[in-house]
């Protein structure tokens, strides 16, 4: 369990790292189309919950590789906090920014840390738990339409809000 709680701590910080590089990822490769499949190509809220869905997935098949055979649960775990992680992104920013009117970038920031530690949280209990383990093929399938999702939505997304630049929608 010790070994557990070390690799979801240092899972966390990996996530916080890599997402907050992955933001500037697709500028720093001169707009690489590969690269924006798996990072943010815009501003949009829905482009923004990759910082956390593909480091989080990424660090997860590492963990199970490493604790599957102990912990059984740790897959729909894992899958089950990418999900609700990816998910209180767009969640909380449209909470506070329907209730401030205004999008605050310390805000936005706080909001990619705390759905980080929430999301890996949410998988160490449920590992140690195995509430979700009936609900493994389901959350795997969840994550891997998710996946599909952002690489198809990354350049042929439908025009509705969370898929819009925040800052461009006020000016309009």
């Amino acid at each position: 369990m010790k070994h557990l709680k070390h690799y979801t701590i240092i899972g966390i910080i990996f996530v916080l790292i890599t997402g907050t590089l992955a933001h500037f990822l697709y500028d720093w490769t001169g707009n690489n189309h590969i690269v924006g499949l798996f990072t943010p190509i815009s501003e949009s809220i829905w482009e923004h919950m990759k910082l956390l869905f593909f480091p989080m997935l990424t660090y997860s098949l590492i963990m199970i590789l490493k604790f599957y055979s102990k912990y059984s649960c740790i897959l729909s775990a894992l899958c089950f906090g990418i999900l609700v992680g990816t998910f209180l992104i767009p969640i909380f920013y449209y909470a506070y920014t329907s209730i401030l009117s205004k999008n605050i970038f310390i805000l936005d920031i706080s909001i990619f840390v705390l759905s980080t530690v929430i999301a890996f949280w949410l998988s160490y209990k449920l590992t140690l738990s195995c509430r979700l383990e009936s609900y493994t093929s389901l959350l795997c399938i969840m994550v891997c339409i998710l996946f599909v999702c952002f690489l198809v939505f990354t350049y042929y997304h439908p025009n509705i809000a969370i898929f819009q630049d925040p800052t461009i929608m006020k000016t309009r």
